[in-house]
């Protein structure tokens, strides 16, 4: 019984020490970044920028590998069949995680195949429409829609974009009608937008900024929990009356299901510290979006959450995958 217990013993500090090895040793060779969008977009020019601090860092190569396409899922199924050691990394985004809803499999779900290591960036959609319309509040905007139920659009990104799920969550909570006129990907509706073809969008707050400033789109409302810097004058949906809308475009980092602990975490630790440092916030702040580095738990809550919310839309509306 003792000699059974001392062995016992020996191999969890045989195990406790490998952990402490791996994790001192890591990382020892190049690091892949899975990019599930395409190179020059916002998320890949992030990816880049991050990989390269934490080349710095490390003293090792990190790479960004784009594999778009599936609405992110193309990326995401070969993060999941990697090895779990810590060498090739996931940059997902939201559209994983609706993709969790709509689809349904299993071969590379967040939280359960893919496990979190941070987010990076997260940045509530801002609610534009064309100045031809006429309304220049949420308010009036509600009002012209209750008494011109056919004229209103609003553009998504698709079936399953987080965009036609915003559009969507607005028609249930204040009983309208407007009509979706869905396009390619988010941000493809610019030139209808800007042209009035289509009355309403939602769109990140970088993308629209300069715009609103400008005259040629009318921001009614931020959807988030509060203002952002880079468009301080427009309210959240909340002031502007419509209460319990939040919607984000999010992107973080992660693992395939099994790699070891202390690799997370040591993984979370850095990314968090580059973040953290000037250029990034400085980053932030021009575009209008807020900085991560939250725990793995942390990550995987807010995951949680989204997928809980979203979810209820989905079942609501009866949206299928396409």
């Amino acid at each position: 019984m003792k000699k059974s217990l001392r062995l016992f013993c020996s191999g969890l500090l045989l195990a406790a020490l490998a952990a402490v090895a791996s994790a001192q040793g890591y990382p020892s060779k190049v690091v892949r970044i899975i990019e599930p969008a395409g190179p020059g977009s916002a998320v890949d020019v992030f990816a880049r920028k991050l990989s390269q601090e934490l080349n710095t860092r490390w003293g090792q190569p990190v790479v960004v590998d784009n594999k778009p396409g599936g609405n992110s899922a193309i990326g995401a199924r070969e993060a999941a069949r990697a090895a779990p050691d810590g060498y090739t990394l996931f940059h997902a985004n939201i559209n994983n995680s609706l993709n969790d809803l709509l689809l349904n499999d299993a071969c590379c779900r967040l939280n359960e195949a893919l496990v979190p290591v941070t987010m990076l960036t997260s940045s509530p959609l801002v609610m534009v429409v064309n100045p031809s319309l006429g309304p220049k509040t949420l308010k009036d905007y509600l009002a012209y829609a209750r008494g011109n139920p056919a004229a209103l659009t609003f553009a998504s990104g698709g079936t399953g974009s987080v965009t036609q799920l915003l559009g969507t969550k607005i028609n249930i909570n204040t009983g309208l009608k407007v009509q979706e006129i869905p396009y390619k990907a988010i941000g493809a509706e610019m030139p209808d937008l800007l042209a009035g073809h289509v009355k309403t969008a939602y769109l990140a707050p970088t993308v629209v900024a300069q715009l609103v400033r400008s005259g040629k789109l009318v921001a009614l409302g931020v959807a988030g929990n509060r203002r952002i810097p880079i468009l301080p004058d427009v309210p959240t949906l909340a002031e502007a009356g419509l209460p319990g809308i939040e919607a984000y475009g999010w992107n973080g980092l992660f693992v395939p299901a099994g790699t070891p602990r202390d690799v997370i975490q040591k993984l979370q630790a850095d990314i968090k510290a580059v973040i953290e440092g000037q250029a990034f916030q400085a980053d932030a702040r021009e575009l209008g979006y807020e900085l991560g580095g939250a725990s793995p738990e942390e990550f995987s809550a807010y995951i949680r959450s989204e997928v809980n919310k979203w979810g209820s839309v989905i079942k609501a509306a009866n949206i299928k995958a396409q």
